[in-house]
């Protein structure tokens, strides 16, 4: 009887994670298989052969300079994007840890709701907005006689320009994770620094920093996997210009895969994304962890 009940439960079990594994399988492991798969042929969607190419696809990448550009780019759009939103949506957090204000929620729903909005549909309003000819922003520049710059169109503030167009959107999200964070700090802590005569500055490096590192941590590992992903706003915003200053690595994948029809080369530029992200990932996480431990 016993033995039945518990078969019973490990079916049960399985029932309900089997969705779940099914659907995890069916839309990440086989992609990422394939995607493997076809990094080693020579494939041409709009021929449709397929030839066995070996690492033919990985050493191209490295004599590929357009490659080590979109490196680069993401590189900067990260080393860019990740400090700035980690100190503002934390100083934000901080500024808006109060107890039930009727100001501090209106702030806290102000400053998400652009997180809860696409972000094709967000660049697609900064694009108008930022348009030289039809943009309200030139239009009020030019209106008390001071000197508009195309943003988007200008080499070195294209990428300035998109990195605080995503800030914009992010910085919610974030801010309501350390939010989070900060609110499950116990007030004992903050008693017995007042207690020793702790000023606002020491209790904030010596407690609040050390106790949220679980938080930041989440927020800059999951936000430097997304900055490598970054796509949205660059195909709306720039389509990876002006003179590919903006072209990260995920829409030269897509240029290769969906504009010159490269699947093999495309899958190939994937897989050393995924390899990358991976990395970085294990290195963060292991940095943290032993920060946790020594705290």
């Amino acid at each position: 009887m016993r033995y039945s009940l518990e078969r019973r439960k490990q079916a049960s079990g399985i029932m309900m994670v089997a969705p779940s594994v099914i659907a995890l399988s069916v839309f990440v492991i086989f992609p990422i298989i394939n995607s493997i798969y076809l990094s080693f042929l020579d494939y041409n969607l709009l021929k449709g052969v397929r030839e066995f190419a070996a690492f033919s696809n990985y050493t191209h990448i490295f004599q590929d300079s357009r490659f080590w550009g979109a490196l680069w780019n993401t590189c900067y759009f990260t080393l860019g994007y990740v400090p700035l939103l980690t100190i503002i949506a934390l100083f934000l957090a901080v500024l808006l840890d109060r107890k039930m204000q009727v100001a501090v929620k209106l702030f806290q729903a102000i400053y998400f709701l652009p997180a809860i909005t696409s972000m094709a549909i967000v660049a697609i309003g900064w694009r108008y907005i930022l348009d030289p000819n039809i943009g309200i922003i030139f239009g009020v520049l030019e209106s008390i006689g001071l000197k508009s710059v195309p943003l988007l169109q200008n080499t070195k503030l294209a990428m300035p320009t998109v990195i605080g167009i995503s800030l914009w959107k992010q910085i919610g999200f974030s801010m309501v994770i350390l939010l989070a964070g900060l609110k499950s700090i116990s007030d004992t802590y903050y008693e017995a620094a007042a207690i020793d005569g702790s000023g606002r500055i020491h209790t904030f490096f010596r407690i609040t920093l050390p106790l949220l590192l679980p938080s930041l941590s989440f927020v800059i590992i999951t936000n430097i996997i997304s900055s490598f992903q970054v796509f949205d706003q660059i195909y709306v915003l720039t389509k990876g210009g002006p003179l590919f200053k903006t072209e990260v690595l995920v829409y030269y994948i897509y240029y290769q895969g969906f504009t010159l029809f490269k699947i093999g080369y495309a899958s190939a530029l994937s897989s050393i994304l995924f390899i990358l992200i991976l990395l970085i990932t294990i290195f963060q996480v292991k940095k943290f962890m032993q920060r946790e431990i020594e705290v």
